[in-house]
């Protein structure tokens, strides 16, 4: 862990800080912006983020904004994806754009948009080795916008809250540009029993260390993917080759850090803002599909979620869904409106919050 610790610093030291990108927002207008793969409306650019500490080669993480990008005076919102993920979720953008809130998402390195073309997908031998993207993706955004409230689904939902406690203990200047924080479904806890959880942890830390590369068994049977994709049961059109309808392949090293970012987050975190959490009623794992994967988080257990969530922070908030999907935004109609409205409600009391503060001020 002190090494891997390390080498994350390292990564990070080649990466200019928050207030260093703040006093410099013409960084921002310097990036080079191309139409993205989702067509009209969107732009994508290339953010460069150093040697990945655990590979020999130069790692790229994509960021995208939604047009226009204007600054509105609301906080740009960042969407986070999770394991086997990329972002593609157009109408959530196009209903924040709507509501005046400006709309980035950040494929992190080695996923989606950022995938080099060799290697595994979504391979990571430490969640904190991602902070260098996250933290250069706030700088320029907030460089543009003043604030920031990530956006962050599954496992983006476990290393976002590591990267904003890290940043309040680090920096507590650009932690003030952190708003607050939206967790969709976020993976806080192993989705197994506390037995087998005891029994794997310690395995699992050691072989992941000396064979990181070890590929797992493959698990389940895509009964997640099946209920969103178009291909299956669901309505939702994405790339199955940056999101795999099975998921893509697992290794021994991600797992170990799954594993290290959730006794992390056991141990006790502050993300330091207000978090909102959103989740499903209820849980269905694995089985394969039935209409009842169309009404229910299919990867992760909810109970868990509603557990570990009002820890993250001293200001939390925790929403749940009825019948929500794993990612809230990918629900059916009913279940997708209510999120959207939980989120709505609270983003509105959060910025309104912020308005009186700073006229009191």
């Amino acid at each position: 862990m002190a090494q891997a610790l390390q080498l994350a610093r390292k990564t990070a030291a080649n990466t200019p800080s928050m207030s260093d990108m703040r006093d410099n927002p013409g960084k921002f207008d310097q990036l080079e912006w191309a139409e993205d793969i989702l067509g009209d409306g969107y732009e994508s650019t290339t953010l460069n983020v150093g040697k990945d500490p655990g590979d020999t080669g130069e790692e790229e993480a994509v960021l995208v904004r939604a047009l226009p990008d204007a600054p509105t005076g609301k906080p740009a919102l960042l969407w986070v994806h999770g394991m086997s993920d990329y972002f593609f979720q157009e109408h959530v953008a196009e209903h924040y754009v709507a509501q005046g809130y400006p709309f980035y998402a950040l494929d992190l390195r080695g996923c989606g948009r950022a995938h080099p073309g060799r290697g595994p997908w979504h391979y990571i031998t430490d969640l904190r080795f991602y902070f260098p993207e996250l933290t250069l993706a706030a700088e320029l955004i907030t460089s543009r916008h003043g604030e920031i409230i990530p956006f962050a689904h599954s496992t983006g939902g476990l290393i976002v809250p590591l990267w904003a406690d890290d940043v309040r203990r680090n920096d507590p200047s650009a932690h003030k540009t952190i708003r607050g924080i939206i967790l969709n479904s976020p993976w806080l806890d192993m989705q197994f029993s506390r037995p087998a959880v005891a029994i794997m942890r310690p395995v699992v830390n050691a072989l992941g260390k000396r064979l990181p590369s070890i590929p797992l068994p493959a698990a389940g049977v895509g009964t997640y993917g099946q209920s969103i994709s178009a291909t299956a049961h669901g309505e939702w059109t994405f790339n199955t080759t940056f999101k795999p309808v099975e998921g893509h392949r697992k290794y021994l090293g991600w797992l170990r850090a799954i594993f290290q970012g959730q006794k992390l987050i056991h141990d006790g975190i502050d993300t330091g803002v207000p978090t909102l959490t959103l989740c499903s009623s209820h849980s269905y794992l694995n089985k394969p599909y039935s209409p009842a994967a169309d009404t229910a988080d299919t990867v992760l257990d909810v109970a868990q979620i509603q557990k570990w969530a009002p820890t993250l922070s001293d200001d939390t908030e925790v929403e749940v869904i009825d019948g929500a999907r794993h990612d809230v935004f990918l629900s059916e109609r009913h279940a997708r409106e209510a999120a959207v409205a939980a989120a709505d409600a609270w983003l509105g009391n959060l910025t309104d919050s912020g308005s009186e503060t700073e006229e009191n001020a």
